[in-house]
């Protein structure tokens, strides 16, 4: 039997004095970066007016959505009753404790309310943002693996790893399945789907990247709680599921609403929104 992998990872990857640049925090700007000149050269490709004249103020409102949604998520959902007794630690973003699902639903509030805002559609927004979510859902995971947190439960696979906070016993590498997950094949997934997510086949309304997003994360992410150590302060709820695979259902739920949502009406306007042969070719 193969010796398992033992993790030693420093999570500070510069340190200048008393400021340390962590990977997890760089793993996050990569994300935003990413995202970004992605996003930007969508909207110029679909020739998207509206949302690009408002894009640079958009962008700074979702990052905040992120960091703010992912922190209160968090503490609202995993850990209530501790923050409850030390309310200044909310503020220690830096030690860790993000939370997917509240980020997510952060970023659809305040994207909705700022297209609303500025007369943007917020569907068709909605479905160029998404496609580039993954990008920073595989760079966060790999902070994870790299802070050696997030870990899965023991095993005697040939790569399971030995982390410093998981005992004498090698455990899943649930992170890096997160990261090929919801990561790597989400990405594929939604942009060989539509072939290119700012151009829409026939039958396909604005907003089915963005509902197909929620139900793929979702089904995922319930995956990989199969392998992933559930929370010691929750453990399983009624026994049977971990808090990750309960809001992940709710969000396939959310996102299965949706896509009938805006198929129906669709059908209801009389038509697709744009017919596939009168798509535009790179």
């Amino acid at each position: 039997m193969p010796t398992p992998f033992v993790h030693s990872f420093d999570p500070v990857a510069v340190s200048l004095g008393p400021l340390q640049i962590r990977w997890y925090g760089l793993m996050y700007v990569l994300g935003f970066t990413a995202s970004y000149f992605l996003v930007r050269y969508q909207i110029r490709r679909r020739q998207f007016a509206e949302l690009e004249m408002h894009f640079e103020n958009l962008n700074l409102v979702l990052i905040l959505s992120v960091i703010l949604g992912g922190r209160l998520g968090y503490v609202l959902f995993y850990n209530p009753a501790y923050y409850f007794r030390h309310p200044l630690e909310i503020l220690a973003t830096w030690e860790g404790g993000m939370s997917f699902h509240g980020a997510c639903l952060l970023l659809i509030v305040s994207g909705w309310l700022f297209c609303r805002k500025y007369g943007i559609d917020f569907w068709k927004g909605a479905d160029i943002y998404v496609a580039t979510f993954p990008i920073g859902l595989g760079l966060g995971r790999i902070g994870n693996f790299i802070n050696g947190e997030l870990f899965g439960r023991p095993t005697d696979v040939p790569w399971g790893v030995i982390f410093t906070d998981g005992g004498p016993v090698a455990r899943h590498p649930s992170q890096l399945y997160e990261a090929l997950l919801e990561g790597l094949l989400l990405f594929a997934l939604l942009w060989s789907v539509k072939a290119r997510p700012w151009e829409q086949r026939s039958g396909w309304p604005h907003g089915s990247i963005f509902a197909l997003f929620l139900i793929g994360y979702g089904v995922l992410r319930m995956v990989v709680e199969l392998f992933r150590e559930p929370d010691p302060q929750i453990g399983f709820l009624f026994g049977l599921v971990t808090m990750g695979q309960s809001l992940s259902l709710i969000m396939v739920a959310g996102g299965l609403f949706l896509w009938m949502f805006r198929v129906r009406k669709e059908k209801n306007r009389g038509g697709a929104p744009v017919a596939a042969s009168r798509r535009k070719r790179p």
